[in-house]
């Protein structure tokens, strides 16, 4: 027993074999190097360390001292005792004294056996012998306490003998239990294959939404520097503005001084009022001689020219006295002034409108857009992706519906019934090409289902029989536009309820190009037409496709 309490002492908590390099925490406790190692490991990833054995915390990842004296007596007792250390299975039952491995275990008997006891063991069909193990009790039927021979296959159990002839899993269709046994591996290995092949396509998936991800973290940071800049610039040209505003107020807040003009003035009224007193007293004067012959009304004149020219400034004495009409715009801010300022505002709202739209543009989101295969021309073909317009030369066995456009044209899936929305369209790799929006209940038929061709559509068109030029189209009136778009991308932006479908070329800085007003009273779905070559569309939104299932071109 001493021998045996000695080994014990020796074992690692953890393997519960004899130590191997053993190590010592802080705390006291040894366990194997390889062991500790292990479990020191796994606590990296909640960042808190203790010892397996009393579970004292500690604050970092402990330092490991070799117990060179344990090593020496765990080696000293596993040089002495070799076959002891081996046995790491399940033993015999009947071997008390020292440990040995079992070869087989007998079910009748509920005993596991090395080779010298099966040698003496029973040969009696009643004793079943199989692999060695632990869970003796659970072979064995709970009601006759036999061994469990069958598979009963309508109600998935387990039976003895008794259970199949007397029981009441008599009658029922049996199996022996290798045969169910093998039978039920085959469904399982077919259940395998097909979660082998789930989590490929799981891991698939896995990568492509990190892949996803990881654009659209570096798209953010794009786009977060662009709108960093851009707002910057706004700032900037606010400031301009602000300079430029107070400037001119500055300027004609030192035009309108009037404190000179004023004071003249009331000298002028005073001198009047002197005048009239003096005018007042001659006519209540009864002496004749006395008033012909007074010095200041000696020579009487026109008393509106006298205080037009003289005393009230009029146009030879204004420039110097009160500031007639030729100084009015000088002294106090007259016509040419006021229309100054009024130019002035005028230029600060459309710098700022500008601005704001542009602002705009920027900030809102694409609408995620995708192309309808049931409305594409069977001349026009769809990508997978549900984004790009392709006309080719050959008919497409698609089926001919009433919701499908015979013209060179495919419909969004998408419509917007109202909010402010954006979609970009890359028009490069086309000759002839139109943009817009319509309603769905457009016609699919003849010259009229041509997009800008009714009032039922909007559309910014390029063609080759008007020699490249770049037009608007609505209701058959066309809108030529006085340049060529230089860029390859435009933009289409609808505010529902405002009214308004505006379409931009997406160059440096963004230009606006057209600008339709309506009231609006369906839905509108984007609507590309594609003469020849092919159209995108690009923005957000591509990998919506396969999650929702939508249709594919065929």
């Amino acid at each position: 027993m001493a021998s045996a309490d000695l080994r014990d002492e020796l074992l690692c908590s953890i393997c519960l074999s004899l130590y191997t390099d053993p190590v010592t925490l802080r705390c006291g406790h040894n366990f194997c190097q390889r062991c500790i190692d292990q479990v020191l490991n796994t606590q990296d990833e909640s960042g808190v360390y203790s010892c397996p054995e009393c579970r004292e915390e500690f604050p970092e990842r402990p330092t490991l001292q070799r117990n060179v004296t344990l090593r020496n007596v765990a080696e000293r007792l596993r040089s002495t005792q070799p076959h002891q250390e081996e046995i790491t299975g399940i033993c015999c039952t009947y071997c008390i004294h020292s440990p040995v491995p079992a070869v087989r275990s007998c079910l009748l008997c509920e005993a596991s056996l090395c080779d010298n006891h099966l040698r003496v063991h029973s040969k009696s069909p009643e004793h079943v012998l199989t692999d060695p193990s632990t869970s003796l009790e659970k072979r064995k039927c709970s009601v006759h306490k036999k061994v469990l021979e069958y598979y009963c296959t309508e109600d998935n159990a387990c039976i003895c003998v008794s259970c199949r002839l007397d029981g009441e899993h008599q009658g029922h269709r049996v199996e022996m239990l290798d045969e169910a046994s093998e039978k039920k591996k085959k469904k399982l290995r077919n259940v395998l294959q097909k979660l082998m092949t789930k989590r490929e396509k799981t891991e698939e998936r896995v990568r492509s939404v990190e892949e996803r991800w990881r654009k659209a973290q570096e798209k953010a940071s794009g786009e977060a520097e662009r709108v960093t800049a851009l707002f910057i610039d706004i700032r900037r040209r606010l400031d301009d503005l602000e300079k430029r505003v107070l400037s001119e107020i500055s300027r004609q807040k030192e035009q309108l001084s009037l404190s000179d003009v004023i004071q003249k003035l009331e000298i002028k009224k005073d001198e009047l009022s002197r005048k009239m007193r003096h005018i007042e007293e001659l006519c209540n004067m009864a002496d004749p001689l006395t008033v012909l012959q007074d010095p200041e009304t000696g020579d009487l004149c026109d008393p509106e020219e006298e205080g037009g020219d003289e005393d009230t400034g009029g146009h030879d004495g204004g420039d110097e006295d009160t500031g007639g009409h030729d100084g009015g715009d000088e002294d106090t801010g007259g016509h040419d002034g006021g229309n100054r300022g009024l130019e002035l505002i005028s230029q600060i709202s459309h710098k700022l409108s500008n601005i704001i739209r542009d602002v705009t543009l920027y900030i809102q989101d694409p609408a995620g857009i995708f192309l309808d295969v049931n409305t594409a021309s069977n001349y026009i073909q769809i990508s997978d992706d549900l984004k790009t317009a392709t006309w080719i030369d050959r008919k497409q066995n698609r089926p001919e519906t009433s919701e499908r456009f015979q013209s060179r044209q495919v419909m969004s899936i998408r419509g917007f019934s109202s909010g402010r929305h954006y979609w970009d369209v890359e028009i490069s790799r086309s000759l002839g090409w139109g943009v817009g929006m319509c309603y769905p209940s457009i016609g699919r038929r003849g010259d009229q289902s041509y997009i800008g061709n009714n009032n039922k559509s909007w559309s910014l068109c390029k063609e080759r029989r008007y020699n490249n030029q770049v037009f608007m189209r609505y209701n058959s009136k066309e809108i030529q536009l006085p340049h060529q778009i230089s860029s390859h991308v435009v933009r289409i932006c609808l505010d529902y309820e405002a009214g308004r479908l505006s379409f931009y070329e997406l160059c440096d800085p963004i230009r606006h190009l057209y600008t339709f007003s309506a009231t609006f009273t369906e839905p509108l779905h984007a609507v590309l037409y594609v003469w020849n070559g092919s159209i995108k569309i690009s923005g957000k939104g591509g990998d919506a496709v396969r999650d929702h299932h939508l249709p594919r071109d065929r």
